[in-house]
């Protein structure tokens, strides 16, 4: 069965919504009506009295029916969103998917050293642990008063064969290399851990901190190769009520992005990486600023306006869908009422920026902080 496009299912949604609130303002109005007319009831004439039994009749069956409608509608309202869910996740999933093989590469790498430097440990333990053995025998000897030269000689031996000035310096650099790199796989394992994991439909305070140290690493094998990145955010950043695998989706696809138009820029022995800075910064005293800014072509102007559109990638076949920016779109503007905006020059680069509220729908009386 193919799948809704999320766009299709936003505007789903939002069309269910507003049938469901002009069900509830219809049956309002004839619960109104009815009220009106019980109230005249009280002061005319008795011949009234059939007519407004006739109209609450009526009433009654139309209320009757525009509710199980408004059932009828809710379940629907209902699926659609756990179908929205579900495809969220599906999207997050594909995401992993084709960075899978970068990830599985960022993970071998510090495998192969670890384990590398495993092998240099237990080899030099045994060694020490044989020149260890020479000298207990020399220094049993020396205490029963009978010091055997053999024994000298095979410890000298031992020694030499050792490299213990050697292993002085290696060891420890072994294991702290060893430490570093067991430690950015634990980074590499936790990200994906919390990048994939779904936080739900309703938003939650998030420190935005977290989501963009948890998208650097899961997106290293898209930007290390083609560019430095540079992340700031500003020291009193309060936390961001979103939801967070879908800034967390959003702030990905434009990082992956910025990454591949600075690798259309490249060129052995003239530029060999460009720069991507992520921001995140106060806009007055009630939105977040969240930036992703690249050094590469910028974006053509006869293309800007469509850039969001679903579908829409300049990108060759097999590597972009189209649904990059318009799920960035999707997210900011009609999942937290925000915006988004692109500065764009070509030959210099582009920012993206989603301008996103401090304040909920379900805060909207109290103050933004």
């Amino acid at each position: 069965m193919p799948t809704l496009p999320q766009i299709d299912i936003e505007a789903r949604v939002s069309e269910l919504e507003h049938k469901l609130l002009a069900r509830d303002k219809t049956i309002d109005a004839l619960k109104r009506r009815l009220a009106q007319q019980d109230e005249g009831m009280r002061n005319s004439p008795f011949a009234l009295l059939e007519q407004n039994i006739s109209l609450a009749n009526v009433v009654a069956r139309k209320t009757g029916e525009l509710e199980q409608e408004r059932q009828a509608l809710q379940k629907t309202l209902g699926e659609l969103r756990q179908t929205q869910t579900q495809l969220l996740q599906s999207q997050k999933m594909e995401s992993i998917g084709q960075l899978a093989a970068g990830i599985a590469h960022e993970i071998n790498t510090p495998t192969q050293y670890v384990a590398d430097n495993m092998s240099f440990i237990d080899m030099a333990t045994t060694s020490l642990l044989a020149l260890a053995d020479r000298s207990i025998a020399v220094i049993a000897a020396l205490r029963s008063g009978e010091p055997d030269p053999a024994l000298l000689v095979e410890f000298d031996a031992a020694l030499r064969r050792t490299k213990l000035d050697y292993l002085r310096r290696q060891i420890p650099d072994a294991l702290a290399q060893s430490k570093e790199g067991l430690e950015h796989i634990a980074r590499i394992v936790s990200a994906m851990k919390a990048f994939s994991h779904p936080s739900g439909v309703d938003k939650v305070a998030v420190d935005i901190r977290e989501v963009i140290a948890t998208t650097v690493t899961v997106a290293r094998s898209e930007w290390k190769y083609v560019a430095e990145i540079e992340t700031q955010v500003d020291d009193d950043l309060p936390d961001l009520p979103c939801r967070r695998d879908l800034i967390g989706q959003a702030l990905l696809n434009l990082v992956v992005n910025a990454a591949h138009a600075i690798a259309d820029t490249l060129s052995e022995g003239v530029r060999d990486k460009g720069l991507i800075r992520i921001t995140a910064t106060r806009f007055g005293d009630s939105h977040i600023d969240l930036s992703v800014t690249d050094d590469g072509p910028g974006i053509p102007p006869d293309i800007r306006e469509r850039i969001f559109e679903p579908f829409f990638t300049t990108k060759p076949v097999g590597k972009g869908t189209g649904q990059g920016l318009a799920m960035v779109y999707t997210t900011a503007v009609d999942q937290h009422g925000g915006e988004i905006l692109c500065e764009s020059e070509l030959g210099r680069g582009t920012r993206f920026t989603l301008r996103l509220p401090l304040c909920t729908d379900e805060d909207e009386a109290a103050p933004c902080r």
